[in-house]
């Protein structure tokens, strides 16, 4: 029997279980949330219409309810400065400048598309006075490029459109998302400087299939298609997003739900029937603005199943990436290159390949970063010229006063599928990586390069830390991955390290390295915190040693 997917029972109850704390944290100023106050906290406007609004809630056409609505539209209204836009500040306390926030202006319309009518004339009239100064600037100012923030900005203006019988407002986000598909990639992703962004890529799909499912627009389906078979293959066994190919993000554990526009076709529902089902199992409750936005946009129907689900699978895009499913190894390489951007936002591309087992979870990998060659799967050159210098807040992010290649100016992906690798061109040097699984336990990691600058190489194994975990040497000594720095070297045969279910091989000359930092572009100054270290094994070649290869055992 064909399996079909449908918003579940559990999304409504936990968006009305969510409605008492939403009302509670309401100020008599309207705003809601905790201090300092940020306009997305504002947010929760949607959530709380949909209650009001949904027929089988017991918040449907609750007054309570309708009142803390107007109030909260109301809490926005006098943050608004002239222009329609407000500070955009955290809960940090940084502020960014001002911005028409995207994320505010669409739950804002679509949660007036549903109280409207039932509001006073008095508050009917502020809400439009103030809805129509943001949307106007929004038109005129926000929809200039292919980028998630005016692919969501336009997906509200639709909306706006709708309520205020505005036609040109819908031809021109119509107009707008159907340059947003065009400007996607045929494996269904979208880049916002070179390759895919993993993360991000969620909001595209999210715009598309909120505006889908109020216009019906079917030039959209098969970009939410595309985009949907891609998120199924790059989402691993746990739920998480592959960080491998993603140019904006490193690894973040945790399930990534989806949205909307995934229930529009059969792979996104397949990836909601499995990312749902592993929330579920967790023991969670959907997030209110999540179920809202699935309950209110979502659709229903037959599924097609995930990479992560399935006993063999193989995902490729040309020769810049594949993903090699054999469980219970999942497998992601990437052969994106690029010079590294002075943009914050934009990660070098550095690591290349990832390795997740299902009894442990990602293993080798964790994505990219800026100011940090040691995340390099291949170094030429000092690693020590590229660092992050603390409380700087605009940073040269190019190696100065030396020579370091951190990043590849080639690399291609191997065609063999059940010895996948990479062949990677650093300058003069050419490294690979070859993965071997060869059993449920054990999976061999080849490294190579050539030595034909007379340059420092070094390969990196980037390993995913669990700060819970003692990380066990073949010694017998147990470390505790804390704030305190580790930097151990193998002295001889046999030796190995041992952390979080699984034991790596560690040969002769190989350097074991904690922590090492990232840079956190989501911080002015670029700070990161011990969580977001990764523990590194960095394999020195010389003219002596052209090739490593290491065992990874599952325990």
């Amino acid at each position: 029997m064909e399996k079909v997917w449908k918003p579940e029972p559990q999304l409504l109850k936990s968006l009305i279980s969510a409605v008492p704390d939403i009302l509670s944290s309401q100020k008599e100023n309207g705003q809601f949330g905790t201090e300092p106050w940020i306009c997305v906290d504002q947010n929760v406007l949607l959530s709380l219409a949909a209650a009001w609004a949904l027929e089988k809630s017991p918040y449907q056409h609750n007054p309570e309810v309708l009142s803390a609505i107007v109030r909260g539209g109301d809490a926005l209204i006098e943050a608004q400065d002239e222009q329609g836009m407000w500070t955009f500040r955290k809960k940090d306390y940084s502020t960014w400048g001002q911005i028409l926030m995207p994320w505010t202006y669409s739950r804002w319309i679509l949660a007036y598309h549903l109280v409207r009518d039932a509001m006073s004339d008095d508050a009917r009239a502020r809400w439009e006075q103030a809805l129509l100064l943001g949307f106007e600037a929004i038109s005129k100012t926000a929809l200039h490029r292919i980028h998630n923030i005016p692919a969501h900005h336009a997906m509200g203006l639709y909306c706006a459109g709708i309520v205020f019988e505005r036609e040109d407002w819908k031809a021109q986000a119509q107009t707008f998302l159907g340059k947003v598909v065009e400007a996607q990639s045929p494996y269904g992703w979208w880049s916002e400087h070179f390759g895919p962004v993993v993360r991000y890529n969620f909001k595209y799909s999210d715009a598309l299939g909120i505006y889908y499912a109020m216009s019906e627009d079917e030039k959209v389906l098969d970009a939410l298609k595309r985009a949907a078979r891609y998120h199924a293959s790059y989402t691993y066994p746990d739920g998480s997003a592959v960080d491998t190919v993603d140019e904006r993000n490193p690894y973040h554990s945790g399930m990534h739900l989806g949205n909307p526009g995934f229930s529009h076709t059969p792979a996104g529902r397949g990836y909601l029937m499995q990312q749902h089902a592993l929330y579920l199992k967790a023991g969670n409750r959907f997030d209110a603005d999540y179920a809202a936005h699935l309950l209110l946009y979502g659709g229903e129907g037959p599924i097609e199943k995930i990479a992560a689900v399935r006993d063999r699978h193989t995902y490729r895009m040309g020769d810049q990436a594949l993903i090699v499913r054999r469980r219970p190894w999942f497998l992601s390489l990437s052969a994106f290159v690029c010079e590294p951007p002075d943009n914050r936002w934009i990660q070098d591309r550095q690591n290349f390949v990832s390795v997740f087992h299902d009894r442990t979870g990602l293993i080798v990998g964790g994505g990219n970063t800026k100011l940090q060659p040691l995340w390099s799967t291949f170094t030429v050159g000092d690693p020590s010229l590229l660092k992050h210098t603390p409380g700087d807040e605009n940073p040269d992010f190019h190696p100065t006063g030396g020579f370091l290649l951190h990043v590849p100016d080639h690399a291609s992906v191997r065609e063999d599928e059940d010895t996948p690798g990479l062949i990677l061109r650093y300058g003069p040097e050419t490294c690979g990586v070859t993965l071997i699984p060869r059993s449920d336990t054990e999976l061999n990691l080849i490294y190579e390069a050539t030595t034909t600058s007379g340059r420092p190489i070094e390969a990196h194994i980037t390993l995913m830390p669990h700060l819970d975990r003692p990380l066990r040497m073949a010694s017998g000594e147990q470390i505790r991955l804390g704030e305190e720095p580790l930097a151990w070297s193998a002295d001889g045969d046999g030796s190995w390290i041992e952390h979080a279910g699984w034991r790596l091989s560690l040969p002769r000359g190989a350097r074991v390295i904690w922590p090492v930092l990232p840079h956190n572009p989501y911080r002015k100054a670029g700070e990161a915190t011990i969580e977001e270290a990764r523990l590194v094994v960095a394999l020195p070649f010389s003219p002596m040693i052209s090739r490593y290869e290491l065992t990874l055992d599952i325990l």
